[in-house]
């Protein structure tokens, strides 16, 4: 028996318990929005195909619904409009986070937290300073987004299944964020080498560019925004597998966004990084070696964050 709770019931968080509910993880949803109407019409049009999926109880609830949440995730804020930015989203979104994290926590205090609503980073780290949770129990969805970018795009490089990519987008989620290259790889060969070690396979096209699946992975949220009004399907595959790996318990790698301490010279800010992921949440970094420049990088991402932070009323 696992019950999830979903604050938020918009675009990402409407698809989130849609993916939960057609992937069976839990046995009870319960959706919560200021717009209770929203939120109703959601859980009946979901509730309503469950006879066609694993059984499951969803209903549209208040706080006190929550009680005895496995996981509580976060959707709720404004979402980005075309051209902004996520970091332009932060204080009215650190405000609406601000008024949720009371009432969330008092009726789900051991819950695992998924922060998912933008600027993400900003909003984990809002959620660590205020909350007073187990520092393990939040977890911000971060780069596993960005990272599942860069692995679809990388396997339509090389036309290979998605699962032989092995590749991470690591620091803020937005535009600061970074690649290291030198830990990707093709099942174990590096990227730079695959094109020259496969044989039979003249037909490749085109030439691996860096440079361009870099831009593809940055701007890829905001060209959907611009083709389609916003971004929920992928968004909603990260956050299910997130919570996939919390609830089967076995520990799982991932970039999600948590508080640093130091690892790699940062410290005092939400950023991604490879996380241990289990059911105890995320428990532990696995510190993968950086080069120098990607370091940097790293600094680079965390100092941007930082900036906005401290404009900010947290």
């Amino acid at each position: 028996m696992n019950k999830i709770s979903i604050i938020g019931t918009g675009s990402v968080g409407s698809t989130i318990a849609y993916t939960l509910t057609a992937m069976g993880l839990a046995s009870e949803i319960v959706v919560i929005d200021i717009n209770t109407e929203k939120a109703l019409g959601e859980a009946l049009d979901i509730r309503q195909g469950v006879p066609l999926f694993s059984p499951c109880s969803i209903y549209a609830g208040t706080y006190s619904d929550a009680k005895d949440s496995d996981i509580v995730i976060i959707t709720s804020g404004i979402a980005r409009k075309p051209g902004q930015t996520r970091l332009e989203l932060a204080q009215t979104n650190v405000d609406i986070t601000k008024g949720i994290i009371p009432e969330i926590t008092k009726a789900a205090p051991d819950a695992k937290y998924i922060i998912v609503s933008n600027p993400v980073d900003v909003l984990t780290y809002t959620f660590f300073k205020r909350s007073g949770l187990p520092e393990n129990h939040i977890i911000g969805s971060g780069t596993i987004l960005d990272t599942a970018r860069l692995r679809a795009r990388m396997a339509e490089y090389f036309s290979i299944n998605q699962s032989n990519v092995h590749a991470y987008v690591m620091g803020e989620h937005g535009d600061s964020s970074f690649i290291p290259w030198s830990l990707a790889n093709i099942s174990n060969v590096p990227v730079n080498d695959c094109h020259n070690l496969m044989t039979n396979r003249d037909g490749i096209f085109p030439e691996f560019n860096r440079d361009e699946v870099e831009q593809y992975v940055r701007k890829s949220g905001a060209r959907v925004i611009e083709q389609k009004g916003a971004t929920f399907y992928a968004v909603s595959a990260s956050v299910c597998h997130i919570c996939k790996v919390l609830l089967k318990g076995i520990d799982t790698t991932m970039t999600v966004s948590t508080m640093m301490h130091g690892e790699y010279g940062v410290e005092d800010v939400c950023l991604s990084v490879l996380n241990i992921v289990g059911k105890d949440g995320a428990t532990s970094k696995l510190l993968t070696p950086l080069t120098d420049e990607e370091i940097l990088k790293l600094h680079k991402s965390a100092d941007t964050l930082k900036e906005v932070i401290k404009n900010l009323d947290i």
